[in-house]
């Protein structure tokens, strides 16, 4: 074979293996869940992992773009909130407050503040600069079987392990009441397939009350969340969601902690520590 037909040959075998051998040096990116990753890890990939795709999310009021993030690697959806409203007061018919609040920073606080007490139900939330803007970055959660609108319609509404349900349930209404979340609704109470209740979008939380809003509903308490409700310090607490926290909003929390603590308190002086506490 003339040299020059050798040379053309060659090329045309490498042209040809070409995107095959690409394919084997860049494999596509793999989906993950939240199991596959290290809190490290996930936290890392929040933080700097591309959006390649958005879409505007079906639920809620306010502004939220569900993105799709990958590193090259692993690739996952996110919510993306920008959200930071102030306004003195908000007109909003039976939902009207002064020093109204909504802001993306609360979903960080609310998933450090989870953190800091040992719960794993609430999707971690990283800050992070999105198209110039500061924003919360929120993991989605995968395996969604319904919310808690979902829930209540299915038979039985407490899953296989009822129990295991109703306790999950008393711990959101002691994390609501610390946050102050007056706008928890149905929709941002997820059940996943394994029936663990996980908790989202905390925009509207951190109220400034030093009040109960619903006492009568805290009937029951984990004994490893009321002594880490007693932990918490304003120190520990700066140090943890300074950055995204004002320090007034850190010390009604605390309020509201020793609010907390003395109802259940009592409620055990009236009953027993067995009626009242149990283990997760």
């Amino acid at each position: 074979m003339p040299r020059v037909h050798r040379i053309f040959l060659v090329v045309a075998l490498i042209a040809a293996s070409g995107p095959a051998l690409y394919s084997q040096q860049a494999p596509a990116p793999v989906k993950v869940t939240a199991g596959d990753l290290t809190p490290e890890q996930m936290e890392q990939f929040l933080l700097t992992a591309k959006v390649v795709a958005k879409k505007k999310a079906n639920k809620g009021v306010t502004d939220t773009i569900r993105a799709t993030f990958s590193d090259g690697k692993i690739i996952h959806d996110a919510q993306i909130q920008t959200v930071d409203i102030h306004q003195t007061v908000f007109n909003g018919g039976r939902a009207s407050e002064v020093n109204f609040r909504d802001t993306y920073r609360y979903n960080i606080g609310g998933y450090r503040l989870a953190r800091m007490l040992g719960m794993r139900n609430v999707p971690m939330s990283v800050k992070r600069i999105i198209d110039g803007k500061d924003a919360a970055i929120t993991w989605w959660i995968d395996d969604v079987q319904f919310d808690e609108v979902g829930r209540l319609k299915n038979k039985p509404s407490q899953g296989p392990d009822p129990e295991r349900t109703a306790k999950q349930v008393y711990v959101r209404l002691i994390f609501d009441e610390l946050i102050q979340n007056r706008d928890r609704n149905q929709g941002n109470l997820l059940w996943t397939n394994d029936w663990t209740l996980w908790l989202i979008d905390h925009t509207r939380a951190f109220r400034l009350g030093t009040t109960l809003m619903k006492p009568e509903q805290l009937i029951r308490a984990d004994r490893r969340l009321l002594d880490a409700l007693r932990g918490l310090t304003l120190e520990a607490m700066t140090k943890e969601m300074g950055d995204v926290m004002l320090k007034l909003e850190l010390e009604a929390v605390l309020q509201r902690r020793d609010l907390l603590i003395k109802h259940f308190e009592e409620r055990i002086s009236r009953t027993s520590e067995g009626a009242v506490l149990f283990t997760m």
